[in-house]
């Protein structure tokens, strides 16, 4: 088999698989079981970690000898949804323009993840001395839920992996480190009354707008610590304030009001503190007015996800690996967030390393160059290589 065969094997795999939709919201399970079916029919067994309400799946499989070691080939199953987007073709029909393929998921990240399969056999006609494995995810768009129970998985019950490779769309460059982020909702719930006479009530939209005021602040002396050498753009840690919602007339003082906000966190920064700090603010400069009112009033602030960050780390054996086979020497880092830094945080070296432009994610028409996908090609040919020598391993020493 040559690289143009696997290429063609992987572009007919992508438009298989772009053709399940995945969104987030969707079971991923129809999916799971027609990639469980093509390694099947190449011999391949494959470990499926269910969520709780089995509905959605990760899948681990390993080509190779069973042994600690080896690396990892991450990606997410998921896609975001196209509601609302204006595309020129149906987007979960994949089509060829111009150089490119697109369609739902084709960058972000099914193109990745057709890449690996397709070498699948390749794999299995080397003699390989460590295990490769394949580690596909459900959820990651929307906190990288599934691949937490992947990962509790394998470092319990598997042999450790030596790296892990997360093939997000990085246009096949090295980045070796991202942002963590912490995504909280505040719900104010205040006294209702009429707007003739508001004395009577407890306003939530306004104790929300002291909340609003105090993030926009805090960005404020977050950018201004922000330090001259922070490889990351922007330098500092972001406060996102993206949904409110509060009232249900215009004569009537709100009772509830919702502020869903976050952050995006440099590796540097405590997340937990800045949490803690928005915390104590609520607690000693909104819920004391709230409560002067009815006791029943007050702020209640839940955390609803965090992404853990990639800390970069250049002697890190998966970034020593891309280095190695590719003959890259820069690395660099992205605000937006991964899996990698869960892998990292369970003590397994993670980069990410993947063909096509995060420009293109989630976008309507979103597309993948062919070339890109070529050379992701010849990178998984060369670490197909690497993993057949006499103790390849060696080289990440």
């Amino acid at each position: 088999m040559t690289q143009n065969d696997t290429l063609k094997s992987a572009i007919t795999i992508l438009g298989e698989i772009v053709a399940f939709d995945t969104t987030s919201r969707e079971s991923n399970l129809e999916l799971i079981a027609h990639i469980q079916s093509y390694l099947h029919n190449l011999g391949i067994d494959s470990r499926i970690t269910h969520d709780s309400t089995g509905t959605k799946a990760n899948l681990w499989a390993t080509i190779g000898p069973d042994i600690p070691g080896g690396v990892v080939l991450s990606g997410h199953l998921d896609v975001v949804p196209v509601d609302g987007q204006d595309w020129s073709q149906h987007p979960f029909t994949m089509w060829q323009q111009d150089g490119k393929l697109l369609g739902r998921g084709v960058v972000d990240m099914k193109g990745f993840v057709a890449m690996a399969l397709a070498m699948v056999p390749q794999m299995l006609k080397s003699d390989l001395k460590i295990p490769i494995h394949l580690a596909f995810s459900y959820d990651e768009e929307i906190g990288c839920i599934g691949v937490r129970g992947l990962i509790a998985d394998v470092v319990k019950n598997l042999p450790m992996p030596r790296a892990v490779i997360v093939g997000e769309p990085t246009s096949m460059k090295i980045i070796g480190g991202h942002k963590g982020s912490r995504s909280l909702r505040s719900t104010v719930q205040g006294v209702p009354a009429h707007s003739s006479d508001p004395r009577l009530g407890a306003n939530s939209i306004m104790a929300a707008a002291r909340l609003v005021t105090y993030l926009e602040n805090l960005q404020q002396e977050l950018i201004s610590r922000a330090e001259s050498n922070c490889p990351f753009d922007p330098p500092y840690t972001t406060i996102d304030l993206g949904l409110i919602n509060g009232g249900t007339a215009g004569n009537i003082t709100p009772e509830f009001t919702t502020v869903d906000w976050g952050m995006r966190i440099i590796p540097t920064d405590d997340g937990e503190a800045i949490e803690h700090q928005v915390r104590n603010f609520i607690d000693e400069h909104i819920t004391p007015g709230l409560k002067k009112v009815s006791p029943d009033a007050g702020v209640t602030t839940e955390l609803t996800n965090t992404v853990t960050p990639l800390v970069p780390d250049s002697s890190s054996a998966a970034e020593q690996l891309i280095r190695h086979l590719t003959g890259l020497n820069d690395s660099s880092v992205v605000s937006f967030g991964t899996e990698a830094g869960l892998f990292q945080s369970a003590g397994i070296p993670a980069v990410v390393f993947g063909p096509g432009s995060i420009n293109q994610a989630h976008q309507p028409d979103e597309f993948i160059e062919i070339s890109q996908l070529q050379e992701c090609i010849t990178f998984l040919y060369k670490l197909t290589a690497w993993a057949e020598q006499d103790n390849p391993q060696e080289t990440l020493l």
